[in-house]
């Protein structure tokens, strides 16, 4: 099986593990890739994702070996993105490198080791946060073979680092180191060689901890700004945490106001 879970009390792990193409995507995993992060998003008691990629590789991109055979009707399909049903965001067919056009409702971290090229990087870039191991890398490599970012690489790059510099990594194709990654914004933390499920994991952990109504206001309000007025996004961002504020802040204040977590002590919540 290419893809499978792994789950640590709120926390789910996806592995996609197909280490002999260092795990490049074709159709197969692909699927099964969108059907793992829907049953996590169906799984109330799924709070964090983690997405690694077994055997030293995040994802090297899409199967270049499966689209130079692509026959026009079949790349026709590949390439579809019909519009959305307004009451279901991820009733879209998948992306070429699986989950990379739903939208969900719960956060989702990348651990990521070694190379994370062309969809792979896109795919990485798909997830709300990004652990780096300090050998690994992004790149658009498919740059080389005329092959186009069509798993949001274009959209959710300048988002991260700015359009000057997504442009120049766009456009040359090159190598971008993680510590450079860390740098510009294009991940979150850089760990030791081999850790990056480790500290994934450990980073979801703790944000599985907290009031999750909230936390989950809070980021859907952080995705949403994009593309509203200052006014627009402040009037969602109070509307969206109106449910919150109901069903979780009077009781939490009530925690605080017994002891519980003063002077900044997050342990005791």
């Amino acid at each position: 099986m290419t893809v499978r879970l792994e789950k640590a009390g709120h926390v789910t792990t996806v592995i996609h593990s197909r280490p002999e193409a260092r795990n490049a995507m074709d159709p197969d995993p692909a699927d099964v890739l969108v059907d793992a992060f829907l049953a996590f998003e169906a799984d109330d008691d799924a709070y964090v994702a983690v997405l690694w990629g077994e055997g030293g590789a995040f994802c090297a991109g899409w199967d270049l070996k499966y689209v130079s055979d692509l026959t026009p009707k079949v790349l026709e399909g590949e390439l579809a993105f019909p519009e959305a049903d307004p009451d279901d965001p991820n009733a879209v067919p998948r992306g070429p490198l699986g989950p990379t056009r739903l939208e969900l409702s719960k956060p989702v971290i990348a651990a990521v080791a070694g190379p994370a090229v062309a969809g792979g990087m896109e795919l990485a870039l798909w997830c709300d946060i990004r652990v780096m191991e300090a050998d690994a890398y992004f790149g658009v490599y498919c740059r080389r073979w005329g092959v186009p970012l069509i798993d949001g690489g274009t959209v959710r790059l300048p988002r991260l680092v700015g359009q000057g510099r997504a442009l120049e990594i766009i456009m040359t194709g090159r190598k971008v180191p993680a510590e450079e990654c860390l740098r510009i914004g294009a991940c979150e933390e850089v760990v030791p060689t081999g850790e990056s499920r480790a500290a994934a994991e450990a980073m979801a952990q703790e944000i599985a901890r907290f009031p999750q109504v909230c936390m989950r206001a809070d980021r859907r309000s952080a995705i949403a700004q994009h593309g509203r007025t200052v006014r627009d996004a402040m009037k969602y961002e109070w509307q969206g945490g109106r449910e919150p504020m109901q069903e979780e802040a009077v009781a939490g204040a009530g925690r605080f106001a017994g002891g519980l977590g003063r002077g900044g002590d997050f342990s005791e919540i």
